[in-house]
């Protein structure tokens, strides 16, 4: 084992400030990468990308396998900062933004993926954070990093170490792969139904008032109950019992950091459990089948029930199918919410008895594939976290 100094062995280089003014929502295929897009633990996400319209400078556009930093944290747990990522294989394209640091390696003296690795271990990312500056918004800086140092053994076990690694990424991403492609068959079915109206048996279906014969037009508050989250205080926030989901823990699961409580003193209707169907309604507006641990619903979430005769998968895709619609009602300046009434606002076409049990019958088995799929990720997920201290350590060896 030898010692090394971070700065010793890479380079970081600095992003490019891209004009707020052409920062988008709508996905046009360049993204532009903030920490947002960096994983708690490290990794790539593109569940929460930003999008850019204007001009681009050619040295600020990112490769497919090119190793980036954060080096700009927005949350109190500090979670993410000095975290490393891997510009994903896409046919996107992807901007170097500033706050994110471009790694590159002065020499050969350790192998690129183990770094890659190290700059993932919680010790690394912890020493990191505690040298940050800023009360709400957390930095850190090129030369804070270079400062870490840290042992490691020969190149070759460098590189066995990290290609181990690696063989989990690899299991994770075909994972996500496969999850897309299971999400959007689901959009698609709901969409050709729903929206479009080529239904089985559309080509014989009368239309009346717009809407097929035996069909009706119904508000989101006619098709589901929608119970508001509790409003959890810091002191209610412990280190056992069921996590406490907020719209954070929508995004990236229960992890480490998630705050826990015993339910004992917490009204039944605020329990979640797997299967259940969760809203943002705050903020960050977005629905999900929460497929995890048993938790407790916190404020800023609808936990939301099907009205009887009412699919769950019909109410999921309503709500994701009118995202947009609800983004248009929202109220606030800061934070954007929207109010329990606009509920009543938003309109969905609603099928036949017959035709919302054929429905269920065919999508179901979908979401539960979905769900079998992230439970498999969330187990590797699991896999590669134990191991990762353990093999930069030198505890266990490959």
């Amino acid at each position: 084992m030898k010692e090394y100094r971070l700065g010793d062995i890479i380079d970081i280089k600095h992003g490019y400030a891209f004009d707020g003014e052409h920062i988008v929502q709508d996905d046009n295929g360049i993204v532009l990468v903030t920490p947002g897009n960096f994983r708690i633990g490290g990794g790539f996400q593109e569940e929460k990308c930003k999008f850019f319209t204007g001009e681009i400078p050619d040295e600020f556009i990112l490769s497919s396998g090119d190793f980036i930093v954060t080096m700009t944290d927005l949350s109190k747990e500090i979670d993410t900062l000095g975290y490393s990522a891997i510009v994903p294989e896409s046919s996107r394209t992807y901007l170097h933004n500033q706050r994110i640091g471009l790694v590159t390696f002065k020499n050969n003296e350790c192998y690129p993926g183990y770094i890659y690795f190290l700059m993932r271990t919680h010790l690394y990312q912890r020493s990191i954070a505690n040298t940050s500056t800023g009360a709400t918004v957390h930095h850190t800086s090129p030369t804070k990093i270079y400062d870490y140092r840290f042992v490691a053994p020969s190149y070759e076990e460098q590189q066995r170490i990290a290609e181990y690694l690696f063989s989990y990424e690899r299991l994770i991403e075909n994972n996500q792969k496969q999850i897309k492609m299971l999400e959007e068959a689901a959009q698609r079915l709901y969409k050709e139904w729903f929206v479009d109206l080529r239904f089985p048996g559309h080509e014989t279906t009368p239309i009346v008032d717009g809407v097929p014969e035996g069909w009706s037009v119904e508000s989101m508050d006619d098709i589901a109950e929608y119970i508001n989250g509790y409003a959890f205080k810091p002191s209610d926030w412990g280190t056992s019992g069921k996590p406490i989901i907020k719209i954070k823990e929508m995004g990236l699961g229960v992890t480490s950091d998630t705050p826990r409580n015993s339910g004992e003193n917490i009204p039944e209707k605020y329990n979640i459990t797997a299967g259940d169907i969760l809203f943002s309604w705050s903020a960050t507006l977005s629905a999900m089948i929460w497929d995890e641990e048993d938790g407790l619903l916190n404020q800023h979430l609808f936990k939301v029930i099907p009205r009887e005769g009412i699919s769950r998968e019909f109410v999921l895709q309503s709500i994701l199918k009118t995202l947009d619609e609800f983004s248009n009602l929202t109220t606030g300046s800061t934070m954007k919410h929207i109010q329990r009434g606009k509920l009543k606002e938003v309109k969905v076409n609603v099928p036949s008895d017959e035709l919302m049990m054929l429905y269920k019958n065919i999508s179901e088995p979908i979401r539960e594939q979905i769900l079998n799929v992230k439970r498999q990720m969330i187990l590797l997920r699991e896999a590669r976290d134990r191991l990762l201290p353990k093999l930069m350590s030198g505890e266990i060896e490959v």
